[in-house]
């Protein structure tokens, strides 16, 4: 018996202030990276999908973006327009 599957890992990227294309108002977005990896007797092996995507944390509204949309915005956060990088790479991540 050979028993196989999925497992969602939910990575909170950066938070990133920027206007929200729902509801027009210039809020907090937390941008997200979502991996789906196969698991092999409920041991994650590899990834077999990874998206991105920002939402806002003013209405909730979530927008999916490019690999290089995320590492632009990501690189954004980091270079601190003002103050102190919001990057949390070493977070553990959520898993669905």
């Amino acid at each position: 018996m050979i028993i196989f599957g999925t497992k969602g890992y939910l990575y909170q990227l950066a938070i990133l202030t920027l206007v929200c294309g729902q509801c027009g108002n210039p809020s907090a977005h937390t941008l997200r990276k979502r991996v789906t990896k196969f698991t092999l007797f409920f041991v994650p092996l590899f990834p077999i999908s990874t998206k991105y995507a920002t939402q806002c944390t003013f209405c909730g509204a979530e927008q999916k973006i490019t690999r290089e949309q995320a590492e632009q915005l990501q690189a954004q956060a980091a270079g601190g327009l003002g103050g102190q990088p919001q990057t949390q790479s070493q977070q553990q991540p959520y898993q669905s």
